[in-house]
């Protein structure tokens, strides 16, 4: 039984339509004992396949509605460059995000003014071939989530829209799962300006 009550936990809509089959069979089954009894029991079993119909298409069209809801949020538009300048939208979440490529690989980084360093999670780093000494000293430092540990190591070549920058110097962190990459002032300090208008960051480059 306990199997039964956890399936129907699970998959009411199944257990509804396995309901309405019965009701239904069971009406054909007693039709010619007693045939008012089978009118009843297959009239049932039918709304119950009815309802089972409209439920699943409603459900389907929830689940697809609320998938699209959350790409539509999550969406990150892409960045332009217009003339000299790289141009970044703000995406929906208030930031400002870039697919940029370390040593050739295209990583996901946020934009981060607050940050000093611009930092790699340890799977991003490991997937452009930034290598950390694991006995290498370490040092602290603030991030929105609190202080952490960090390893230094440099990014041969970190690139964006018109944005080059060679011998990056970055932080990896230590012992923790950190999965966002941040993109920080020892970066942006490079560029001949940058500039927030609206909902937009402009920056652009030296030379």
């Amino acid at each position: 039984m306990t199997g039964i009550g956890e399936l129907a936990i699970a998959q009411p809509l199944l257990i509804l339509a396995i309901l309405a089959v019965l009701l239904a069979s069971a009406g054909w089954m007693v039709e010619r004992d007693r045939p008012a009894l089978a009118r009843s029991l297959r009239k049932s079993g039918y709304l119950g396949m009815l309802a089972t119909g409209l439920l699943l298409v409603g459900q389907l069209a929830y689940t697809a509605e609320k998938s699209d809801a959350d790409l539509l949020l999550n969406a990150r538009p892409a960045l332009t460059v217009e003339g000299r300048e790289t141009v970044v939208p703000m995406a929906s979440d208030g930031h400002f995000w870039v697919e940029a490529k370390v040593n050739g690989k295209p990583q996901e980084f946020l934009i981060d003014t607050g940050a000093t360093v611009t930092g790699l999670s340890g799977p991003a780093a490991a997937a452009t071939g930034i290598k950390v000494d694991p006995a290498g000293v370490a040092y602290e430092v603030n991030t929105a989530n609190g202080a952490i540990w960090v390893n230094k190591a440099t990014a041969a070549r970190l690139e964006f829209g018109n944005i080059r920058v060679l011998n990056l110097e970055v932080s990896i962190p230590r012992d923790i799962d950190e999965k966002t990459n941040v993109i920080g002032m020892n970066l942006l300090s490079q560029l001949a300006s940058w500039r927030v208008e609206g909902d937009r960051l402009i920056l652009v480059p030296k030379g």
